[in-house]
This record gives C-alpha cells, sequence and structure tokens, in this order.
C-alpha cells in the first residue's frame, strides 16, 4: 500500500515509517496539518492515510473534513492520544473511517490497516449494487449514497453499517451482528460501539431532511424504515 502518515511525533512518525516501510509499504511523511493537506489532496493517490488528531497548523479533524469536501475518498485511520466517544464521535463527523487511541502497538495498527483497505475493497460486494428505502439511496461500491438528489458523504464504515440494515428493510438487526459483517476482528469490542456509527448516520441521512430512517429496536439493536423514514 501507498501510505501517508501525518504525524507530528517525529520519534512516532519515524517508526511508523520504518516498520510499515519493513512491512513493504511505501510511506510518504509530514509533521503538521499544511502539510499534510497538501500531500493528502496532491500527493497521491493514497490507500489510507494515517492522521494524528492534534496537529501544529490544521487538526486532524479539520484535515478530515476538506479531504471529503475535495471528494477524495481515501480511508482515514485517526490517531488520537483523547479516548472517549464523544471524540470517536467527532472524528467520524468529519469523514475519518476508523479511530485508534495511542498508545498501541504496531501489530494492531497493522491488522487495522489491512481491514480498513479489506473493507473499502469489497464494500458491497455480497449485496446489490444499489440498495433503495424509499429516496434513500446507497451505492457501496461507488461509495455513495443520496437522498433524494441531495448527495451524502459517508465514510467506508458508515457506508458498511448502512449496507447492512437497508439489505434488510423492516427487520431487526442485532448489533452483534451489524459488528460481525462490518467489523473485520469483531471479537473483543463492545457492540455499543455500534451505536455512534448509528448516531452518525442518523445525523447524515435522517436530521437534515425531517426524517426517521433508523429505528431503534430495544433490546435488540435497528431496522430500516422499509420507506426510508
Amino acid at each position: 500500500m501507498r501510505i501517508l502518515v501525518v504525524e507530528d511525533e517525529v520519534g512516532l512518525a519515524d517508526s511508523l515509517r520504518r516498520g510499515l516501510s519493513a512491512d513493504g509499504h511505501w510511506v510518504d511523511l509530514a509533521h503538521d496539518g499544511h502539510r499534510g493537506l497538501d500531500l493528502a489532496l496532491t500527493g497521491g493517490p493514497y490507500d489510507v492515510v494515517l492522521l494524528d488528531l492534534m496537529l501544529p497548523g490544521l487538526s486532524g479533524y479539520e484535515i478530515c473534513t476538506r479531504m471529503r469536501a475535495h471528494a477524495v475518498a481515501t480511508p482515514v485511520l485517526m490517531l488520537t492520544a483523547k479516548d472517549g466517544e464523544y471524540d470517536e464521535a467527532e472524528g467520524l463527523d468529519s469523514g475519518a473511517d476508523d479511530y485508534l487511541t495511542k498508545p498501541f502497538s504496531f501489530v494492531v495498527l497493522a491488522a487495522r490497516l489491512r481491514a480498513l483497505t479489506r473493507r473499502t475493497a469489497t464494500a458491497g460486494a455480497a449485496r446489490p449494487s444499489v440498495l433503495q428505502a424509499g429516496d434513500l439511496v446507497l451505492d457501496a461500491p461507488g461509495r455513495r449514497c443520496r437522498r433524494g438528489t441531495h448527495e451524502i458523504e459517508l465514510t467506508a464504515r458508515e457506508l458498511g453499517v448502512l449496507g447492512c440494515l437497508m439489505e434488510q428493510p423492516g427487520r431487526a438487526v442485532a448489533k452483534q451482528d451489524i459488528l460481525d459483517e462490518v467489523w473485520d476482528t469483531p471479537h473483543g469490542i463492545d457492540p455499543n460501539i455500534v451505536e455512534v456509527y448509528v448516531s452518525s448516520l442518523r445525523r447524515k441521512i435522517d436530521t437534515p431532511f425531517g426524517r426517521r430512517s433508523i429505528l431503534t429496536v430495544h433490546g435488540t439493536g435497528y431496522r430500516m424504515a422499509p420507506d426510508g423514514g
């Protein structure tokens, strides 16, 4: 893979470069937000971006938001010393695909990178290419979602969660089933993490349009309204 690492801790950035290069990847480094954004927009194409949250110049949130605004769909794995569901939710809202809290082991990082790129490459492979519920349309292979004529930007994992629900409109889908389908390494992960992604989806596909398409099924999980809300 060709990987962009945006990390202001020089020691950590160099360690990541050495480790990823030893695994056979091509790595570009940036140590501040402005350089990171410039490379993300013009230096690729990259297979994945490792993006620190707290950076000089521009934050990881700002970089990710601007990447998505420029239609750069490269998967983003956000690295941060912060820990908490609100921090993760903010990262997801800015367009990140996954979130890894420091300190982390290189073995876990490498596995998350492989899972993220596999998930992006195979999104929608096991389901019809286009799913629809009312005026909500999901084109998973094309990484596109729209409500009527309005395009909605979703991350790779949000696409996976939404596709899992839209495959079975009107039927309850358990959190664990969503976790098993969308996460490549679901064991040991709290199923309640699905709530973070569902909340993010609701803010994107429902709230701006006055809809309620993803319904909570208490004690089970969620279901998609067949008419799209």
